[in-house]
């Protein structure tokens, strides 16, 4: 049976390797719905080749643009946040890939799990921000979540066939990314170019940029903690510089379980979107034969405190992580625009994380407001760098 998919993000990173996916198995899965921010030339290409039943804009500024770039096919050009929750309750969608970056993926997959579809997450901000409430509302409306990440992809497929078998540990790998071996006086002066070459895996900006600072890495910690149902002190995070083993499972006889592969994304997608079937494809081996080393790594946290930082704030829980997630958003763009250096983000984030009321048991409209108190102490924060 063909599987119609909704893409929200589909001109981003892993929202185009989902398409790659598609071209594979075009029997196999139906582009239903795409959605865009920007790129408006590469939302309309998508939609010419895959003519889904509708495309979505979120920049509501561009929406006469798609339509008019689409006027002479049959489909619904729609525009706005707003519009992309409300499409992704379309009956006739069976998965939603939630592949847009940051907050901006949290409403439509709120959406998309009341309306009990399958979530293929590549969205980990989802999880960060609120995995407390996404976890029930998951349970509660019967909607399965399928990590797309590739971490939580290989942790997901050591633990099929294990049923109730006691998880000891998580380790979580982490590539290291382009600063590893830099010292502190090294990364005060790194720029957003030399942190934008990431040495194993090709991603948008926004995760590339967490990924050098070790952010992203502790956003997977959240993440995790929230899909396999893990505290936060068993989830190990190791430094492999290789990215071949994805990450592992130790159950309680100390036996490891990990899942193996090349640094390509579109595996864990297209493992989350025909789960549970392996399907055929064309994706590189790895071939243990040329693997002359696989090492490992304590991660140093006095280098990257962005890691320590998100395991404070799940250990606090709440709506810490929602704050963590908030502030990073605004200093990675604001690195990427040369407005703070490296090592500022950390403190800027340390510094709004103490500057938030705590809230305990939050609600969704606390979530909304703690993101948007947050993102303004940020940026004030970051004003008192000019003066």
């Amino acid at each position: 049976m063909t599987k119609k998919i909704a893409i929200l993000g589909s001109t981003g990173s892993v929202g185009t390797q989902t398409l790659d996916v598609v071209r594979l198995n075009p029997s196999r899965f139906e582009v239903y719905a795409i959605t865009g921010n920007h790129n408006v030339d590469l939302l309309v290409q998508q939609a010419r080749e895959f003519q889904p039943e509708v495309v979505c804009i979120a920049d509501t500024n561009l929406y006469e643009q798609v339509k008019a770039a689409l006027a002479d096919m049959n489909i619904k050009v729609w525009a706005g946040a707003d519009a992309i929750a409300q499409m992704v309750t379309l009956p006739s969608i069976d998965i939603v890939v939630a592949a847009m970056v940051g907050y901006a993926g949290l409403k439509p997959t709120i959406e998309a799990i009341k309306a009990g579809k399958t979530i293929a997450l590549a969205n980990k901000e989802t999880l960060v921000v609120a995995g407390e409430l996404i976890c029930k509302l998951a349970q509660q409306y019967h909607s399965p979540i399928l990590p797309v990440d590739s971490e939580h992809s290989a942790i997901f497929q050591s633990l099929v066939g294990e049923g109730n078998n006691e998880i000891e540990k998580i380790l979580l790998t982490a590539s290291g990314g382009p600063f590893r071996n830099y010292t502190l006086e090294q990364m005060a002066n790194v720029t957003p170019e030399e942190a934008l070459c990431h040495p194993n895996w090709s991603m948008g900006a926004k995760i590339t940029i967490d990924s050098a600072s070790m952010m992203n890495k502790g956003f997977e910690v959240i993440e995790a903690k929230w899909l396999f149902g893990v505290p936060a002190e068993k989830i190990q995070v190791l430094v492999h510089p290789q990215s071949i083993v994805h990450s592992a499972v130790q159950f309680r006889d100390g036996a490891i379980k990990a899942q193996l592969g090349e640094p390509d994304m579109r595996l864990p997608i297209q493992y989350a979107l025909a789960y549970p079937e392996r399907l055929p494809n064309d994706f590189a081996r790895v071939d243990l034969f040329s693997v002359k080393n696989l090492t490992f790594e304590q991660p140093d946290m006095t280098r990257f405190p962005n890691l320590r930082l998100a395991y404070d704030a799940i250990g606090k829980g709440g709506n810490m992580p929602c704050v963590l997630n908030a502030a990073n958003e605004v200093v990675n763009l604001a690195f990427r625009e040369r407005k703070c250096s490296f090592l500022q983000m950390s403190e800027i984030i340390a510094e709004t994380m103490e500057c938030v009321d705590f809230i305990a048991e939050p609600e969704y409209e606390n979530y909304v407001a703690t993101d948007d108190i947050a993102r303004q102490i940020a940026a004030r924060l970051l004003q008192k760098l000019k003066s």
